[in-house]
């Protein structure tokens, strides 16, 4: 199924299951996928609407994430897993199945519905698209949606991978929807909110594990709290995630510092006076990507927003949304 035959399901089998009649309007101004509206008896309940065919463990930080900073919040799912339900209601998420099946809770209503059989959901097959090199070059595009009509030979040596690879990845991108054809020799990029979204989902889980160098505290017992005066060696190490977010929006006060860089550990630790600890307050990673302005002290807004989406915390996600807002919500409306 479709993300809207999901919808149109859910509300369908809701209706036969609670007589409550739902509205969809479809909308991607928030960055979600839109707005519906539930009759329940006397009263008209309006939810911003999140859909997935499923849901995976890797996705659920970012669906909490929307259930903070989107309220009132919806999630409508083809199909969801026990335990991934549990854990919605653990987080006091809404969701409604395609099968009917419906949980919401608030001071004034409450309902759980947990009455019909899970419906079959065709398993998604992950494209090359997103596979690691794939991520890789998907943030490139994402950053500069022009990139994708280069010539494929340029666009691999801007995104340091194979022209194989390219092509791998671009017709994984039609496959799944996310790129169409306008002309003979030109693309243009569709859904790109969904696009932002699974690319985060992806990233957190399969990309940035493997970019992890260690974690790291500061010689000086001052250091944590002096990092703004920390002069970094721009472009090659950059402030990520907290911090990051911190520099770009002045909301969020940050509880640990990440790092991405092209410095070996030894220049790390001469350079910025660290000394590796299991449990330091700073963490580094390999940065990825190609192309940074020499005084832009942060990593690009968009993998900003996608580390503070994917630390499943209330003011970072808060912090996210403002980098969205302020940052990317034009490039991607």
């Amino acid at each position: 199924m479709t993300e809207e035959q999901i919808v149109h399901t859910a509300l369908e089998n809701l209706l036969e299951t609670t007589q409550f009649k739902g509205k969809w309007e479809k909308e991607t101004k928030k960055g979600l996928d839109g707005t519906l509206r539930v009759r329940i008896g006397e009263s008209v309940l309006q939810f911003n609407v999140e859909v997935k065919k499923e849901l995976g463990k890797h996705v659920l930080p970012q669906i909490f994430a929307f259930s903070e900073t989107h309220q009132p919040f919806l999630l409508i799912a083809g199909r969801l897993y026990p335990k991934i339900k549990e854990e919605l209601r653990n987080h006091n998420v809404s969701y409604l199945e395609a099968n009917g099946n419906f949980y919401l809770k608030t001071p004034e209503r409450w309902f759980w519905i947990e009455v019909n059989k899970p419906m079959q959901v065709k398993p998604q097959v992950r494209s090359r698209a997103f596979t690691k090199t794939g991520l890789r070059v998907l943030f490139a595009f994402l950053r500069d949606q022009a990139l994708i009509n280069l010539p494929y030979r340029q666009i691999a040596g801007q995104t340091g991978t194979s022209i194989g690879n390219i092509t791998h990845i671009i017709n994984g991108l039609k496959q799944e929807g996310y790129l169409v054809s306008v002309s003979k020799n030109e693309y243009q990029f569709q859904r790109l909110n969904e696009l932002v979204g699974h690319w985060t989902a992806a990233y957190g889980q399969t990309l940035k594990p493997s970019l992890s160098v260690g974690r790291f505290r500061f010689v000086a017992r001052d250091g944590f709290d002096d990092w703004k005066n920390l002069k970094l060696n721009t472009p090659k190490t950059l402030w990520g995630s907290e911090p990051a977010g911190e520099l770009l929006t002045g909301y969020l006060k940050p509880a640990e510092l990440t790092l991405y860089t092209e410095e070996s550990r030894g220049e790390l630790m001469k350079n910025y006076r660290l000394i590796p600890d299991e449990e330091g307050p700073v963490r580094v990673y390999r940065k990825f990507w190609q192309g940074q302005e020499a005084d832009q002290p942060t990593v690009p807004p968009l993998l900003v927003y996608a580390d503070l989406i994917n630390s499943h915390d209330r003011r970072c996600s808060e912090t996210a949304q403002k980098v969205y807002d302020e940052y990317l919500q034009t490039e991607l409306s």
